[in-house]
């Protein structure tokens, strides 16, 4: 489409539907109340007639370029639009000395960088002089995460508004558009238009793509779910190994786990398979599960995640992915404890605080008659081999007081550990008063 076409609004006859059914007013943008609706901070924005710059974030389809491009119009504001895509410094340059001329004769400029985060940061910094002196007020588009691909210099200069995938009732609305505007109904039935929203995948000029192919058709039997299937090409989903949504989902899944919640683990689990997430990076990751989240309260889930890797290296795809499946299952459902953990740290802490005091003699190596004669290794006793298969000697460094790190708070496998570990102190306690160390024992108390 030509340059006069877009800063027009008007689109030839033959534009795709999506050009063609292009709001006109902020008021017809679906699916960004939250923005665009009373009270909302860019129809606050437009009311007040002066635009400050901004970063719209959202999924592709909802409408950040026609929000751009009504901005300006609404506000008065002389409209430039760039694409970081097919734009390098030349094109820059030249759209900064146009901006200055329009600026100069008192016209105020929008300029729209689509996929701002395309550009390298030495490109988004040459934007910094221009939206300072008020030559351009900057509206930058992106589907990526500002936070991980824009300066913190642009950010700092600019308000991120996050655009919202369309829901159901925002697609309904886009159908009936486009219905009004060709004077028929669809061809579908109600359960292949519900069906047309979940291919859609919340992509609004993705769903008028497809709803032009299905006005093409020739008059005939309304389409099911079946029928339509197989004319239309279902939009891939979301997901990119390298960015946002890769954390995004991993994150949801771990969590899942965490949560004890085995079905939206599940869920999530299958959206990254079929995303095409390596499955050995989820292997990992569920490891990572077990040994973090679960530990001594089911200690069999690590060999079980283990398992799970090994299976997917021997089985590959497709198979393998349900040994990754049932392991996501068992992490889900198992008893959750981060007493290891837990310990783990306070036992770092404890060792860089307590710098290189030795151990006990009792239980220090004494491989030479040196070592013998300097009493190392002397009164230790072989705890196996005592009466109840424990000594209650002293493991700490002589000069530091007993810890406690590991407390176990006694759900599945650490039920056992914590009562075993109770007795045990109070068995230590009764063998330090027997030996007149005032039976001083702080497990559990502190």
């Amino acid at each position: 489409m030509s340059d006069l076409f877009e800063a027009s609004g008007i689109h030839p006859p033959d534009a795709p539907l999506a050009d063609r059914l292009r709001p006109t007013t902020l008021d017809e943008v679906v699916g960004q109340d939250h923005l665009l609706g009373d009270g909302g901070p860019i129809r606050r924005m437009t009311a007040a007639g002066r635009l400050g710059s901004m970063i719209l974030w959202g999924p592709p389809g909802t409408g950040k370029t026609t929000i751009a491009r009504l901005l300006a119009k609404a506000a008065g504001y002389e409209y430039m639009q760039i694409s970081a895509v097919f734009s390098g410094v030349a094109d820059l340059k030249k759209a900064f000395e146009q901006a200055k001329a329009i600026r100069a004769s008192g016209r105020s400029v929008l300029l729209f960088v689509d996929e701002i985060h395309r550009f390298n940061r030495t490109q988004q910094d040459s934007f910094l002089p221009f939206v300072e002196a008020g030559v351009v007020t900057l509206v930058g588009a992106t589907t990526e995460n500002p936070s991980f691909e824009l300066n913190g210099a642009l950010l700092s200069r600019s308000q991120v508004y996050v655009l919202k995938r369309l829901d159901d009732a925002a697609m309904e609305q886009l159908l009936q558009r486009a219905e009004s505007h060709n004077g028929k109904p669809l061809p579908l039935l109600p359960e292949a238009r519900e069906a047309l929203f979940t291919m859609a995948d919340g992509d609004g000029r993705y769903l008028l793509t497809m709803v032009e192919v299905l006005f093409d058709l020739a008059e005939g039997e309304q389409l099911d779910v079946q029928a339509m299937a197989s004319i239309l090409q279902k939009r891939a989903p979301a997901y990119d190994k390298s960015r946002e949504e890769h954390y995004n989902l991993i994150s949801a899944l771990h969590k899942s786990v965490r949560g004890s919640d085995p079905d939206a683990a599940l869920y999530w689990l299958a959206r990254m398979l079929k995303g095409g997430e390596d499955p050995l990076f989820i292997a990992r990751r569920l490891v990572r599960m077990a040994v973090e989240d679960i530990g001594e309260a089911d200690p069999l889930s690590i060999l079980v995640a283990n398992a799970a890797k090994d299976t997917y290296d021997f089985l590959g795809s497709p198979e393998g992915e349900l040994a990754l499946a049932q392991c996501t299952v068992h992490l889900a459902t198992a008893p959750k404890s981060i007493g290891v953990y837990q310990a783990y740290k306070a036992a770092m802490k404890a060792a860089s605080e307590t710098g290189s005091l030795m151990p006990p003699a009792n239980i220090r190596n004494a491989p030479t008659k040196l070592m013998k004669e300097l009493g190392y290794g002397k009164g230790y006793q072989y705890d196996p081999d005592t009466a109840e298969g424990f000594s209650g000697d002293n493991y700490f460094p002589d000069g530091m007081a007993r810890q406690s790190f590991y407390r176990p708070k006694g759900e599945g496998h650490e039920e056992k550990i914590k009562q075993r570990m109770e007795r045990w102190s109070q068995m230590r306690a009764r063998i330090n008063a027997s030996k007149g160390d005032g039976g001083d024992d702080d497990w559990g108390r502190q």
